[in-house]
Order: C-alpha cells, then structure tokens, then sequence
C-alpha cells in the first residue's frame, strides 16, 4: 500500500499497523516517525484528553516547569517542520538561552553572553497540544483516548499487538511502549511472552517542587534582565529554583529541592521559601508579582529516575521498543525528558529504516542508539544527584572527578563567556560532554575558575553540579 506522510514525505513499506502505547510527548513523536514506515498507526492513551492546551491527569507534572532543550527543540523542527513559528504564534516566549536564561549555580551566576539561538518557554500544555494537534491531523494517524493497554499480545518470537482493558485485542505489526514512568509494568507483559525483563539502574534522589503562576506585566524582566532563571544551591545546598515566562502573560514559578527540601504548598510557606534562597530574582518576582491564584499551589514529587537496561538484553522480542520515560526516567529537575525522547524518537525511525523491518537485530540497533543518546545526560544528571551524600544507587565511573572539574567549569562561567559558552552547549544536548574537556577550555577553566566571586564565602570543592 502506497501511503504518503505529509510531514515526512516517505513512503509506509514495513507493515500495515504500529501501535503506541501512551499519548504523550514521546509516544507522539514516535507515532509521527512510525508514519514514515506504516500504512496505520494508532495512539492509544488512558486519560481523557482534553480539547485545548489543559493540563491533565495522565501527566502529573504538567503543571510545573518545562525545558524544551536546544537539542530537542531542533528535532522538534525536524518531525514537525514549522512547529516553532506555531508554538510562537501560540503565546510561547522567545529566548536566547546565553542572554536571557540566567543561571545561578556554584554560588554566583554564570556569564551572559549573545548566543544567537533562540529558545521557546512555554507550558508543557502548549507544547503537547500543539504536538498532538499535528499528530493528530496526519492521514494515517489515529488518537484514542480513554483507552488503556493490560498486556501484549504475541508468538514465538514476536509481539503481535496489545490487550486492552475491559476485553478485546488490538493486532499491530509493531508496538511502541511510551506509557511513561509506569511503562515498568510491560516487564510483567514481556515476562508472559517468555521474555526477561530488562536490568534497571534506581537513583533515589526524593526530589520534591511547588509551583505558582503569577502575573507578568507586558515586557517585564527578571532582577537581571532575565526571562528565564534557574538556581540550585551551592555546598550541600540541596534547594533549587526556576522561574519562567510563558504565555499568558504569566511567570511560572518552580521551587524545591532534593531528599525532602520541599517547598510549602500554602502561601505563605512558598513565600518563606522563596526569601530563603539565595537567589535575588526569585525573591523579588515572589515578593512582588501578583499570584494568579491565591489557593495552594501544586506539588509534584519524584522518588528516583529509573534507567531500564534493554541494550543489556540477550534476548528481545520482534516488533516491540520502548521509548520515552518507560525506557530512561530522569530526574525531572534537569529538564531532560522531552529532548531525550526526540532524540530517541529520530533514533528509532533510522533503526527502521536501516532494518527494513521490526526484527529483533532492529530493536538491538535501536536500543544501542538510544543507550548512546542517554549516557551523556544520565552522567551529568546522576553525576549531580550523586553530590548530595542521601542519593542512593549505582554510581557511574568516574563521578567523583567529573563531579571536581564540573565545579571547576563551572566556577570558571561565572567569569568566562568563552566557557560558559562550551557549558550551555553541553547542557542543551548541543555538544557532547567531552567538549568542556578540550584543550583551549580546560586551560581557560583552570585559570578563570580562580576569579570566580564564588571563591569568596563558599567552599566548591567539597560539592560541585551540573544542572539545566
């Protein structure tokens, strides 16, 4: 059957049928990449989904800040050609990320600096309504809500389709897991088919955020000039902040923490919060921007990020990957997730088309791309949980003296453009982490980080992070 995707222009020659589990960012960049290769593909979601940018009840952290990274936000572009002109006409809020993103770590903030790229914030509502709304307009795509999945389907060999709760099958010639955070309980599912589950890495990080939206004035900016801000504590400091504009007129603001360095629900304990942190444009838009809503603010906790090891598999089913947080959950405060999954999501449709099919050797090929796409992030993450002494788990190689020269790059931003440069790259998926190991920037970390005003009342040697 000769189907033609309007979005990517390719023709659907691996089968009649995908099918992917879960409706949110990573299951629908999937879905736009699986019509490329399917004559069908069909969404299925268990929540009700709502007609408009609204927040819902499947995405739990919906309602508190979002980061598309630059890396995700260029292959956004690459699924969905114009999305971004959309997202703008959408309400969401232009940014260069060196100029107007001002981040405070290690005790001072970073040098700003003209980057020349251009970021979007905006709610996590906007971006997936958006994503589904062009997902949902493809020819061969179908989006069924209310829909949930209890199981697989299959042969000897091979996942056939999905069982649906309430009765009833749903045959596919290939199945994407993209149930997010509870996508572990397809373990159970591939266990029934005879397969084993994969290996998962537990960081417990008992991270905690309060968010309030508050009002913002036309063309009103941070206490530095800001429309973005990110903090996160120095020294065993274990609180973090952020604080963005988004559309609506609106600043969102994000603030908690690590192992129980939560912030208060009511009022007046985030205002408490807030004065406490050593961040002065944090305290300043609390103290004096206008609460859209003076009930208690919203609350989202996250125990620990979970890596599941599929790539260590001897053993996979045909017609089966998983992708998103139901392969990889990261701790929510990097803002990682979404441009992960669109990395994963371009990842998987070349494993597709280099296969020519959905054997086992494609998930393989697959599942080893997309361990490549997550090492980096999962090293700099983990890397930075692993600085609060209470986070515990498998601690990658060599964390420790990444852990001492981060701190070292870090300090050095706080004087130098040049590598905070090489810093933001790295942290926007732009650039691999080995970048802020070359040559002419280790030199330039070295001698700048000595300048650091930080040096002054802290002590960076003792903890040192790597944060988006």
């Amino acid at each position: 059957m000769d189907e033609e995707d309007e979005e990517g222009g390719n023709m659907a020659v691996l089968g009649r049928h995908a099918v992917v589990i879960g409706g949110s960012m990573s299951g629908l960049m999937a879905a736009r990449v699986l019509t490329d290769h399917f004559s069908t593909v069909t969404v299925l979601d268990r929540d009700s989904l709502p007609d408009g940018p609204c927040s819902r009840r499947g995405v739990p952290h919906a309602e508190h800040g979002h980061a598309l990274l630059l890396g995700g936000k260029r292959k956004l572009e690459e699924l969905f050609p114009g999305i971004g002109a959309e997202l703008l006409s959408g309400g969401a809020v232009p940014f260069d990320p060196g100029l107007d993103l001002l981040m405070h770590q290690m005790g001072a903030m970073r040098q700003r600096f003209r980057s020349g790229d251009q970021g979007l914030s905006l709610t996590r509502a906007l971006l997936e309504d958006t994503v589904r709304t062009r997902v949902a307009a493809l020819p061969t795509v179908g989006i069924r809500d209310r829909t949930a999945v209890c199981g697989l389907t299959g042969t000897s060999g091979r996942v056939t389709g999905v069982e649906l709760e309430g009765g009833g099958t749903l045959s596919a010639d290939f199945v994407v897991n993209a149930s997010g955070r509870g996508g572990a309980g397809a373990d159970n599912w591939l266990r029934t088919l005879g397969y084993p589950a994969p290996e998962t890495d537990v960081v417990k990080v008992d991270v905690g955020y309060t968010t309030r939206l508050f009002h913002r004035r036309p063309g009103e900016r941070l206490v530095g000039e800001g429309l973005l801000h990110l903090m996160a504590g120095a020294n065993g400091d274990k609180r973090a902040a952020a604080v963005f504009a988004v559309e609506g007129d609106r600043w969102m603001v994000t603030l908690g923490g690590w192992h129980r360095a939560h912030a208060p629900t009511d009022p007046a304990g985030f205002s408490e919060f807030a004065a406490g942190l050593p961040s002065q444009a944090v305290r300043d838009i609390v103290h004096r921007a206008r609460p859209i809503d003076d009930g208690e603010a919203k609350k989202f906790t996250f125990p620990a990020a979970r890596r599941r090891r599929f790539e260590r598999l001897r053993v996979l089913p045909s017609g089966f990957v998983a992708v998103g947080d139901a392969l990889c959950s990261f701790n929510p405060l990097y803002g990682q997730g979404m441009t992960v999954a669109a990395l994963e999501a371009v990842a998987l449709g070349r494993a597709l088309g280099l296969a020519g099919g959905t054997s086992s050797a494609m998930a393989r090929s697959y599942y080893s791309s997309a361990a490549g796409i997550i090492d980096a992030p999962w090293q700099m993450a983990v890397g930075g949980d692993f600085s609060h002494p209470q986070t515990t788990g498998p601690k990658p190689r060599g964390t420790k003296l990444l852990n001492w020269y981060t701190g070292r790059v870090l300090l050095a931003s706080h004087v130098s453009v040049p590598v905070n440069r090489v810093l933001m790259d790295v942290q926007q998926l732009l650039a691999p982490p080995t970048a802020v190991l070359r040559p002419t920037t280790a030199v330039r970390t070295l001698f700048a980080a000595r300048r650091s005003p930080a040096l002054g009342t802290a002590h960076p040697r003792r903890k040192a992070t790597l944060h988006v």
